[in-house]
Formats: structure tokens, sequence, C-alpha cells
């Protein structure tokens, strides 16, 4: 039984490694059939992402961690699309399909009859998300896009790392491939709206989702900064453009963020540190003066926190509302007693595999229709018969 919102959804998932199965993912969170078309043989380029891999039943190793992140609640079948046979399967399903996420590049399925074009002849109200390195016209569009080129060119390794003169110096991307995440999620949200316009005119439409476009609106206000001011952001390590102090700051046994955003907080930190002469100084008295004394402000702010553990000094500043966090490693964000309490970790088991599957839960919380973790992300074709045999014509129910 399929739970949730999009219960009744159908999805044609022809997308592969991170920005489309991401988007496919949340919407089989979400209770959509997810429908995922795999190479035979070798399937989604993730499973081989790795180590680390998960363990066979057999002792072999299995799939890799990375495909896991992507694919849970999915059906897959393995399915030759270049075949006459495998294309025209495909066409099957989507002819009963809500639903098609494609991330070949721009035109690149036209010679299986699988573009839009095709495939909305055969079926006027399906959506279609196509999701390309830099979308489905202009002079970049035959090219392809990946994320950390595309963190490179769209500008966000430009104000990513440690300013010019500094040790480590170098224009340095995100330690996760967040501008195909941030593309899964802009596509999750277009077919989203994309089904509403569907189920009130019965009309279908193209969705055309490029890395290049979600990269520049990933600036957010460091482009509008640019804007406004008319220069180019830098990189200011762990500074904020905009506030101070905003960053990390050390202690005895770590690094504690604190996170300033107006002057009353301000105040209230300087207090907290046994500092309210901090507080008044006319050169911090409002954020445009802590910008513009940054240095001088942080170091002063650093001879303090430096003499507090992190914990001590989380109590005193969150006692005088002031935020802050520890500057956690990814085992000790999992071991957090709020992670515990909301529910972070989602665990499967799947009959092949010598332990339970363990991901990361969809962050989204809805009172009436919660998201529910029907699959875990499925052995390659482990569902190629089930779905083959209906010819397309049946939903998950």
């Amino acid at each position: 039984m399929t739970h949730g919102p999009l219960a009744g959804v159908r999805v044609l998932d022809l997308s592969r490694v991170l920005a489309g199965p991401w988007a496919t993912q949340t919407l089989a969170d979400l209770g959509a059939d997810v429908i995922k078309i795999e190479r035979p043989g070798t399937g989604d380029d993730t499973r081989q992402w790795g180590p680390p891999f998960t363990t066979r039943a057999d002792g072999s190793p299995g799939d890799a961690a990375y495909f896991l992140c992507a694919n849970r609640g999915k059906k897959s079948v393995e399915l030759d699309i270049a075949s006459p046979e495998g294309s025209a399967a495909v066409r099957r399903l989507a002819a009963d399909c809500d639903v098609l996420v494609e991330n070949f590049k721009a035109g690149g399925l036209k010679k299986y009859g699988l573009d839009h074009a095709s495939l909305s002849a055969i079926n006027p109200r399906l959506i279609y998300c196509s999701i390309t390195g830099f979308g489905q016209d202009g002079p970049r569009a035959p090219q392809a896009g990946y994320d950390y080129m595309i963190q490179a060119m769209g500008g966000l390794m430009s104000i990513t790392g440690q300013p010019d003169g500094t040790p480590g110096a170098e224009p340095m991307k995100v330690g996760v491939a967040v501008v195909d995440l941030f593309t899964g999620l802009y596509a999750a949200n277009a077919i989203l709206a994309a089904l509403l316009h569907a189920r009130a005119t019965g009309e279908g439409q193209h969705i055309d989702i490029a890395l290049f476009d979600v990269q520049a609106a990933m600036l957010a206000n460091q482009a509008t900064n640019f804007f406004v001011s008319g220069v180019a952001p830098t990189r200011m390590g762990n500074a904020h453009p905009n506030l101070a102090p905003y960053q990390p700051f050390p202690c005895t046994d770590g690094m504690v963020v604190i996170a300033v955003g107006n002057d009353g907080q301000f105040r209230q930190l300087c207090a907290a540190l046994g500092a309210p002469d901090l507080g008044t100084d006319p050169r911090f008295a409002s954020n445009a003066d802590r910008i513009a004394h940054r240095a001088v402000l942080t170091a002063e702010l650093s001879s303090l926190t430096a003499a507090c553990d992190m914990a001590g000094l989380m109590s005193r500043l969150e006692a005088a509302g002031v935020p802050c966090g520890p500057v956690n490693t990814v085992d000790q964000v999992f071991a957090e007693s709020q992670a515990a309490h909301r529910g972070l970790v989602v665990e499967q088991t799947r009959p092949d595999l010598a332990a339970p599957v363990r991901t990361v839960a969809s962050p989204i919380r809805l009172s009436r229709t919660p998201v529910a973790y029907d699959r875990p992300p499925p052995a390659l074709g482990a569902d190629t018969d089930e779905v083959l045999r209906t010819g397309g014509a049946g939903r998950d129910s």
C-alpha cells in the first residue's frame, strides 16, 4: 500500500547519479509510485561509486553507500532503452505515468523516441522533467554538466574557502554535491506545480531544469550583494559577508558557531561572556560597525571563548538567548538527542543484504499525510518482472 499526499501519482525515472534521483526520491517519500529504469547488468552509475559498499547475505560486496542515499522508495527495472524492445517498453510505461524525469544530454533521448515531443503525443497529460547541466537551449546546451564544475563555473567556489593571503587559500567546493541536491529539490517543486496544473487542465508540460541556473539562483544574497554594490564577493572563510559576529569561535575542546542576528543579541553575547563593555563599545554599536571592525571584534571574542569548554559556553549563550551550536562531525550529528527525537535515521531491510539499510529521513513533516518509507533502495532489477508484466497499465495500490 502506497501512502502519502502523492499516492496514485506514477513517476517514470530515467535519471541517474544524484540530481534526478534526489528529485524522484522526494516524490517517493511523499507517496508517489516511482519506477526507476536502469541499465541491464550495471544499473545506476552510483551503485559502483564506492567504497564503502554494503555487504550481501553471501558476504560479497553489494551496492555502494552513495546509491542508497537517493533511491529509497523506488522500484528497479532493468531495460536497455537503446534497443527497440527497451524503448518500446518505456513508451508503454510512459503512457500510464503522470511524470517522467530524465537527465540525459539535451536532445539525447530523441533518437529513441523518448523525447518530450514523442511521449507527450502518446500521453498529453505527461509532465516531462529534463535535468541537464545548462538547459535545453543556449550556447552551452549540448555540453555535459557535473556538480563540481558547476560549483566552479557558477561562482560558488569563488566565495567558499579561506581568504587570499591566508594559509590554505584557494577556491573550495562544498563537502556535498549541493548543486545536484538543490537541483533535485527545484525539480521536485516544479513537478508538484505542474501536477496541480495537470489536474486542473489535463495538460502536461515540459520542465527544463539546469544545474547552472540553479547554482546562479543559489548565490542568493551574494548575488544581490554584487548587484547592489557592483563588487564581486570574495572568499571569507567562515565569516559572513553581511553579519558579525557570525562564525565559529574556539573553545578548549572544539569550536562553537555563534550566530548574532541583531544588536540586542550582540549585547547579550557580550554580557554572557563577562565583557558587557564590548556591547557598548562604539566600534561595535551596530552590525555595520561590527562589519567595519570585524578583525578586532573577532580577536576580542575569540580570546574570551578560548577559555571556555564547548558545553559550558553553549549553556551560557543559550540562557542569554544567543543562537549557537557545536561544529559536529557526521557521527556526532546522529548522536545528538535532537536527531534521535526527530527520528532522522530510517532503517529498512532488504533480503539480499546482510544488514539493514540506513538512510537519512526526509525533513518533510506533514500533519495529515506524513511521509512513509515503504521500500528500501532497490536491488538492481528487483521489480523488472512485476512492472513489465502489467505492460504499464497497473498502478501501485
